[in-house]
């Protein structure tokens, strides 16, 4: 069931809050990864579900709301995971099909204002001071853009609808999951003095022991802090902690497309230092990078590689193509290549990472046939898998999958 949650959280008598001053929503998907998941397992709604890689060394992706109850959250580590919530599903996460429920969901932001600035594959801020004439209030607009996710995606989202930024996130976080909290532009100093100080924006695990030691634990015993006391407890941050206390945040939305680059890395379950078993894991990252970039419609022209030796020390190493590329194929000979040059033949590797950099919309670019090269070959091979795992699921398996992993890498 849907809300529409006014402030104070239970609605007012006086009907809907009002909203002329609250041009900027912020848009968060409800347990993104787990709720895509959800729609191939039907059969496991309502019941706890844990999206990541079950190893050793895996973290928390996603996780439901049932699961969310028993202490479950995103980082967690998946052994601590699986301890306090044992009878939860676990599954492994399957990026290619998020980026493509991502893409839909930003195309359906972009058709309601061109003033989009993803932040995330699962959460936007919008802009709709152009659009309210055309589609109505602000709140008639997040509520349009509920219903549209909802029936193309079958998954929610919650929307903080406000005239800031700051408070925007604020009010999404607070309604979740599948809420709508409108903060009017005059009540953004009663929405956020209750608060415990650790929702601004600044304000980690270390800053949060320094406030509470100056007995500061709510947003509105922040305010009453002069801000010369917080620049010299805090230097410049004071002054901006004593600004969003107040709800003063003047940034605007920034348009911008959000992938600038797409990646994969793996940790093992143990080091490894065969060059086989590191290549086997080359060619799974590169398919699933490919994947994630035709989901998006991106081709990039920039392979990196990420190398993290056993005591941590990281390498990288990156070539630029003569033409941008989707195809997995062309990704791993580079990865490979990459490896090899690296000089680290029998070094125990921890992680291995694969990224494509330098991207551009494929629409826009043009492959040049080699001598004696096909008009069609691996790029459209990759995408016929493609499409038969979107309509068979994960069993239908990529060629990488097929390669026994005796590793079991860790998804980050």
């Amino acid at each position: 069931m849907s809300r529409n949650q006014l402030l104070p959280r239970e609605p007012s008598p006086r009907g809907p809050a009002d909203d002329s001053g609250c041009p900027i929503l912020h848009v968060d998907m409800d347990a993104f990864f787990a709720s895509v998941e959800l729609l191939d397992r039907p059969e496991l709604k309502g019941t706890p579900v844990i999206v990541g890689a079950p190893g050793a060394r895996g973290v928390v992706l996603s996780a439901t709301y049932e699961a969310r109850r028993f202490g479950v959250h995103s980082a967690m580590p998946m052994t601590r995971a699986r301890r306090i919530c044992p009878q939860a599903t676990i599954i492994p996460p399957s990026h290619g099909k998020y980026s493509e429920v991502s893409k839909g969901v930003m195309e359906i932001f972009q058709a309601i204002t061109p003033e989009v600035e993803p932040i995330s594959s699962d959460e936007a801020f919008l802009d709709v001071s152009g659009a309210r004439r055309r589609l109505g209030t602000s709140t008639a607009i997040a509520e349009l853009i509920r219903g549209q996710v909802a029936e193309r995606y079958g998954i929610t989202c919650s929307v903080g609808v406000a005239s800031s930024k700051f408070v925007a996130k604020l009010a999404s976080r607070q309604c979740k999951p599948d809420g709508l909290l409108v903060v009017p532009a005059t009540a953004v100093v009663e929405f956020l003095h209750p608060l415990p100080v650790a929702a601004l924006w600044g304000v980690g695990e270390r800053t949060e022991q320094a406030l509470v030691r100056l007995g500061i634990r709510t947003v509105g015993d922040l305010a009453q802090v002069p801000v010369s006391t917080l620049q010299r407890e805090f230097g410049a941050a004071g002054a901006h902690l004593a600004a969003l206390s107040w709800g003063r945040d003047e940034r605007p939305v920034v348009p911008h497309t959000p992938d600038k680059s797409i990646g994969n890395e793996e940790t093992f379950s143990h080091d490894v230092d065969d060059p086989e078993a590191i290549k086997r894991e080359l060619l799974r990252l590169s398919e699933r990078v490919a994947a994630r970039l035709r989901a998006a419609g991106h081709v990039g022209r920039t392979v990196s590689v990420k190398l993290r030796r056993a005591d941590f020390t990281t390498i990288t190493r990156s070539r630029t193509l003569r033409e941008p590329t989707d195809v997995a194929k062309e990704i791993y000979a580079t990865s490979c290549e990459l490896y090899e040059a690296a000089g680290l033949d029998r070094v125990r590797l921890r992680l291995v990472g694969v990224r494509m950099e330098n991207l551009r919309p494929a629409a826009t670019a043009t492959r040049q046939l080699g001598l004696g090269d096909r008009e069609t070959g691996w790029r459209e091979a990759e995408q016929a898998m493609d499409k038969a795992i979107r309509r068979f699921g994960p069993e239908a398996v990529r060629p990488a999958s097929l390669v026994q992993r005796p590793f079991g890498p860790m998804d980050l």
